[in-house]
């Protein structure tokens, strides 16, 4: 293909796309969130990882020509042509252009728990800066180019585009490397272990047996893939799980939803749930509140 799809988006001109999905639609769990292919010469353009809002999503930024700025956490790095950023938000980095400089690029941005999830893990192997192929860089740049041109009207179209570029720097990445790839797969297989079992004990050690590595090299491997200790994910899981049975399954009693998602104790339940909703489940479900649970997929 050479590079007739990058020179296509590129053929545009400066471009961006933004993509929401219609209120009351089922979330997704891929989802792009903006497209686009800028050239920027000022220092107007300044983003900064912790003001950008508290709703997770990620950011795959290419360099065409040019260079830019990016601190992530204590380090510096000089973005030259060819690299590609990867970065979640919210999180403590910020990536600008200097007086005078000049930086060309194209960007897709998503969220959905799929893409942040093969994200983290991309991360978690390379840092921020990647190197990619050719082939992967001419795919993205696809993806951008069908988003822009109206590809993304229909949410599941648009999530498709989006699952596919979130693969492609997926096989990128892991295609090279067998173990991290190994890692990855394990974790996936942890997590379906968790959805399927959140009404049973879930103790650390049944889920490193289920992911063949040792307690230790597990609990490292799974923080670094979904960023917080198995134990808070379970938790985090067993609270969706109850609210989404307060508010949708009237017939239940608290104590039934405690025991279904996972928690022995109803006063335990009752005052974990407090803790992070900042009401009982009863009132949570009498008043018709609805606060999203704590994210599985936040930075």
């Amino acid at each position: 293909m050479g590079n007739s799809m990058l020179q296509n988006l590129i053929a545009g001109g400066p471009v961006m796309k933004t993509v929401s999905l219609p209120r009351g639609r089922h979330r997704l769990h891929t989802m792009p969130t903006s497209t686009g292919y800028e050239v920027r010469n000022d220092t107007s353009y300044d983003w900064d990882g912790r003001k950008r809002g508290q709703t997770p999503f990620t950011v795959v930024q290419h360099t065409l020509s040019g260079a830019g700025n990016l601190r992530y956490e204590n380090r510096i790095y000089r973005v030259r042509p060819d690299d590609t950023l990867l970065l979640l938000v919210p999180h403590n980095h910020r990536y600008w252009l200097e007086e005078g400089g000049h930086w060309e690029f194209f960007w897709i941005s998503m969220n959905g728990e799929e893409a942040l999830r093969i994200h983290r893990a991309i991360l978690s192997m390379t840092g921020p800066i990647l190197k990619l192929q050719p082939e992967t860089v001419e795919h993205l740049a696809d993806c951008s180019r069908r988003l822009v041109s109206g590809g993304g009207e229909a949410p599941g179209q648009a999530s498709a585009i989006a699952y596919e570029a979130a693969m492609a720097l997926y096989d990128d990445v892991f295609g090279s490397h067998p173990t991290a790839g190994e890692e990855y797969r394990a974790m996936q297989q942890v997590i379906s272990h968790i959805d399927a079992n959140l009404d049973k004990p879930l103790p650390v050690e049944e889920l490193a047996r289920v992911s063949g590595f040792s307690r230790s090299h597990f609990s490292r491997v799974f923080a670094a893939h979904e960023g917080v200790p198995p134990a808070e994910f379970v938790l985090r899981k067993r609270l969706q799980r109850a609210t989404k049975l307060l508010t949708r399954a009237a017939n239940l009693s608290v104590k039934e939803v405690s025991s279904m998602a996972g928690f022995e104790d109803p006063n335990y339940f009752a005052k974990v749930f407090r803790r992070h909703f900042g009401a009982s489940p009863t009132e949570f479900r009498t008043t018709g509140m609805y606060a999203s649970p704590p994210p599985t997929d936040a930075p």
